[in-house]
C-alpha cells in the first residue's frame, strides 16, 4: 500500500471548489473546497482536507467524525449546548448524529476522517 503525503497541508492549493454549504445561515453562504483522499483499505470511511469561508451553517454530517484544525478559527454550538471556540491546532471527535451550528470566524481548514 502506498503512503500518501500531503505536503504543507495547511497551505496546499490542490483543493477543489465544492460550492456553497448545504444549510447556510449567513449571506453570502459559506463556500467549501476539499481534497478527497482515496485511502486504500479504508472501506466506506472517508478522509481528506476541507476548507470553509467565513459565515455560518447547520452541521449536516450524520456519521462520527474526527478532525484536526490546520488553520482558522470558528465556534461550534451543539444543539442545546453552549458555543465551543475552536482554533488552529485543535483536534475534535464528533459522535455520530451531532447537530449544531458552525460559525466560521476566519477561513477554516481541517483534516477530517468520516467514520462509517
Amino acid at each position: 500500500m502506498p503512503i500518501t503525503i500531503i505536503a504543507h497541508s495547511a497551505s496546499c492549493s490542490d483543493l477543489t471548489d465544492d460550492g456553497p454549504v448545504g444549510r447556510p445561515l449567513s449571506q453570502p453562504p459559506c463556500r467549501t473546497s476539499s481534497f478527497k483522499l482515496d485511502l486504500e483499505g479504508a472501506g466506506q470511511n472517508r478522509a481528506g482536507l476541507w476548507e470553509c469561508t467565513v459565515g455560518s451553517y447547520e452541521r449536516q454530517v450524520p456519521e462520527a467524525e474526527v478532525m484536526h484544525i490546520l488553520s482558522g478559527e470558528c465556534l461550534f454550538t451543539p444543539t442545546g449546548g453552549t458555543p465551543i471556540r475552536i482554533k488552529t491546532g485543535d483536534t475534535l471527535f464528533f459522535p455520530a448524529n451531532t447537530t449544531g451550528i458552525w460559525e466560521i470566524l476566519e477561513l477554516l481548514r481541517k483534516v477530517y476522517v468520516i467514520l462509517q
